[in-house]
């Protein structure tokens, strides 16, 4: 019997799950530590080594990535975010140590590390986003290259299903009378909305009515704390001067700087010259150099997981203080959740803005819908549920498997597909 598995390679987070015999699904667990994770980060993390004389490329995929890198950040290349990039036909290929990769060799490498050799021969239900992240994303050509990683990685069969619609099948287990439900599927890179029609004992279990999806979620959120808090003190709103006329620092340094997926390539000698010569003519040339300094050792991992808890951390209390230290550079600053929430005002509006795009492509009103099931870490952001909440009503809004719900909802698609 060929295996089946859902995979849900996330921006931030990958899950792997198991069709069993008896019809029931079990995700893979991960040893780290004295830990057993159900979730698998997506990094990659690549370095050489020196053995008899001779330099090899070596590499190590989700958490024992982030291990590898701690234990020598400055000498190690770190790749994080690499879904973000599939719809952009702008990234073909990075130069890691010498090696050329594409993003498909990239992606395979760290699909052989999600299955841990059982890809072979197996047929995989892979997700997609509604819409892929990224302001000139082509959705199908993300979805072409999603495939080719899949198959590269020696997947024997492939298919693909949305995201929000996978999660919404975990969700229809716990249904015992027909609804019309709303899935939103929040990941690290994008959130889809998807209205669906349950029947649990119809012929066809699941009618999708209509999707959306928006490039905003979790890293969206991420980069507007670093925005206001972290980019100020490197530099951000600053001028240099030039033949004696003030200019503003490019503000391109900091939205690469701020989206993670985009740190590595700001390491780049020309980019790091750039940030140099406008330094070197600032106002406050110290900052900027701090910038080039966090770059070149490799601090964005760090940052990236003292912003997320406190992300986190402001969706169960009203304040959060953000800490973070590298040599003379030092943040302490306490965050209010209503700053917050006035930062990701505008994203809210435009998440609002394509949840009304789901129902209309769905030609279905508010009061129509029975129930509202939210998955995904950015679901648990207070300023997220409330949105759902006071549109449809609390009573309607349920969460649940906020991070392994689209994996096991894929590998249940893949085996109702089997038995049409």
């Amino acid at each position: 019997m060929t295996r089946l598995i859902g995979i849900d390679f996330g921006t931030t987070n990958s899950v792997l799950a198991h069709l069993e015999a008896d019809g029931s699904v079990s995700t893979t667990v991960y040893p780290v530590g004295d830990r057993q994770l159900a979730v698998f980060r997506t990094v990659l993390c690549f370095w050489n080594e020196e053995t008899r004389g001779r330099r090899s490329l070596h590499h190590a995929a989700g958490p024992y990535a982030v291990e590898s890198y701690l234990n020598d950040p400055t000498d190690s290349r770190l790749i994080m975010s690499m879904k973000t990039y599939l719809a952009q036909r702008s990234f073909t290929r990075t130069n890691i140590f010498g090696k050329v990769f594409t993003l498909e060799d990239m992606v395979s490498v760290f699909l052989e590390g999600l299955t841990k050799g059982e890809a072979s021969g197996a047929h995989v239900v892979a997700g997609r986003p509604v819409r892929f992240a990224g302001e000139l994303a082509d959705d199908d050509f993300g979805e072409e290259r999603l495939r080719a990683s899949f198959m590269q990685a020696g997947f024997g069969t492939i298919d693909v299903a949305l995201e929000p619609e996978a999660a919404g099948y975990r969700f229809a287990r716990t249904l015992e009378a027909p609804a019309t439900v709303l899935v939103g599927d929040f990941g690290g890179g994008t959130s889809d909305f998807s209205v669906m029609r349950f029947d649990p004992k119809g012929r066809a279990r699941v009618t999708p009515l209509g999707y959306a999806g928006i490039g905003i979620a979790g890293d969206t959120f991420d980069y507007r704390i670093i925005d206001h808090v972290v980019s100020p003190l490197l530099g951000k709103g600053d001028v240099y001067t030039v033949m004696g006329k003030d200019l503003p620092v490019p503000p391109d340094y900091f939205t690469g700087f701020a989206r993670w997926h985009r740190l590595s390539l700001m390491r780049a000698p020309r980019t790091l010259r750039a940030i140099e010569e406008v330094a070197a003519a600032s106002a406050h040339p110290e900052r900027l150099r701090m910038l080039i300094r966090l770059i070149e050792d490799e601090l964005g991992y760090q940052l990236y997981q003292t912003v997320s808890a406190v992300k986190a951390e402001l969706s169960g209390r009203e304040t959060a203080v953000l800490r973070f230290a590298h040599g003379d550079f030092a943040i302490e600053r306490e965050i209010a959740r209503r700053e917050f929430e006035a930062w990701i005002a505008e994203d809210l509006r435009r998440m609002a803005a394509t949840v009304d795009q789901a129902l209309a492509t769905a030609r279905i009103r508010t009061d129509e819908i029975d129930r509202v099931f939210l998955t995904g870490g950015t679901s648990f952001v207070p300023a997220v549920r409330a949105l759902f909440e006071s549109r449809f009503g609390r009573d309607k809004v349920s969460g649940g498997g906020e991070f392994v719900s689209v994996a096991e909802g894929l590998a249940l698609i893949g085996r109702d597909r089997a038995t049409r």
